[in-house]
């Protein structure tokens, strides 16, 4: 909108000063403010992320409305310049829709100019919407650990990526380094180059109403989370001196003993790398992956106070018949075992998104598995963002 904008101040005024009686003396009348507006009346096919700008000549604009006369509801918000004689417009129109601009401005003399116009925005093909958001108040809490991410799935695939993300807004109350990160043409999460700063409040606003997302799809809604980070809980275990050792704020408030993946077979690795916790489960039941009931390894079992930390079946839980390896020897499938009264106290202090790492094994966690996004660094993260990173707006 940059020439446009150029465009609208250059025009001058086609009046010219009137003096009374061709006395040259006399003080000439001022002519009356003019009133440009972009887009052009009667503008069709304009694109909802178009700015509307009216600008005052010989004046200052007093009122500017912009309301959807047909195919919508409401009005486009817009700020006025400091000396009065611009408005602009903020936010998105609706696809398919007529607004009319209403603006009023006055000159020195106290003269009124009014003037009203229309312009219709691009057609639709179809809306498309969050699927899904966390963290969430069912799903998570709205109290989480430091490495949580922000997750957004959408029910459409996206291809205009830049349109959408810029406009994806993340404000905390302590300013965070970030960047949100594309997982597929339907997944993109957000989170800081570090893990959160502790008791962070944090706001994330999909202005999405409007907003193209390709294909000639636009976004049906807006949607709003607030979300608080809790304290600084990082737990570090390695499977070659058998313990987890947890920090809180820094401070070592648990040393765990506990038995991890007895390894010979791939699967039965516990994977080294940043793990999140996913989820927090009274009772799990637990299956060997890819053997059948009959066959040589197999196992279902009903597991207490289980934390999740992976995809491929990776918890740390209450394993009462591994008590005496604990501390000592890896003799698990690939979770983390602890002693019963260990895992109760695990499951009751953990926040879904606290770090738990493990290191000591050759097999790697994998970014996509589970919540494994630590697991790639910042320059490998910001790859796959559209916009690179920002600095969060104070929420």
């Amino acid at each position: 909108m940059g020439a446009l904008a150029l465009a609208l101040l250059t025009v001058s005024c086609s009046g010219t000063t009137a003096v009374r009686g061709g006395d040259a003396s006399q003080t000439p009348e001022p002519v009356a403010a003019a009133i440009r507006v972009a887009p052009l009346d009667r503008a069709t096919g304009v694109p909802t992320d178009a700015t509307v700008l009216v600008a005052a000549q010989g004046g200052t604009l007093q009122k500017v409305v912009v309301r959807a006369v047909k195919g919508a509801r409401g009005s486009l918000p817009g700020i006025l310049s400091a000396d009065g004689t611009q408005w602009r417009s903020r936010g998105t129109a609706a696809p398919g829709a007529t607004y009319e601009v209403s603006a009023t401005a006055v000159n020195e003399a106290g003269a009124v100019t009014e003037t009203t116009s229309t312009f219709s925005t691009v057609k639709s093909k179809g809306t498309f919407a969050i699927e899904s958001l966390l963290p969430s108040e069912d799903l998570t809490g709205l109290t989480v650990g430091v490495g949580m991410p922000v997750m957004i799935t959408f029910d459409r695939e996206i291809t205009d990526r830049v349109s959408v993300e810029r406009n994806l807004l993340v404000s905390t109350s302590k300013p965070v380094l970030g960047a949100w990160h594309w997982f597929d043409s339907r997944t993109v999460h957000f989170r800081p180059k570090t893990f959160w700063p502790a008791h962070t409040k944090v706001r994330v606003e999909a202005r999405l109403a409007g907003v193209h997302g390709g294909g000639g799809l636009y976004g049906a809604a807006n949607r709003t989370l607030d979300f608080r980070v809790g304290r600084s809980q990082i737990t570090r275990g390695s499977t070659l001196t058998h313990h987890l050792i947890v920090r809180r704020d820094g401070r070592v408030v648990r040393r765990i003993p506990m038995s991890a993946g007895k390894g010979g077979v791939w699967k039965y690795h516990t994977t080294s790398g940043v793990h999140l916790a996913m989820s927090r489960e009274p009772v799990t039941i637990m299956v060997s992956p890819g053997i059948g009931p009959g066959s040589p390894g197999y196992y279902r079992m009903t597991v207490y106070n289980t934390v999740r930390i992976s995809n491929s079946g990776e918890y740390v839980h209450s394993a009462p018949w591994s008590v005496g390896s604990q501390g000592a020897a890896n003799v698990s499938h690939g979770c983390v075992n602890v002693s019963p009264a260990n895992a109760k106290w695990f499951i009751d202090n953990t926040l879904i998104g606290d770090p738990i790492i493990i290191t000591g094994t050759p097999r790697r966690l994998e970014p996509t598995n589970g919540w494994g996004h630590w697991q790639e660094d910042w320059k490998q993260w910001l790859k796959w963002s559209s916009l690179k990173h920002f600095t969060t707006e104070k929420a």
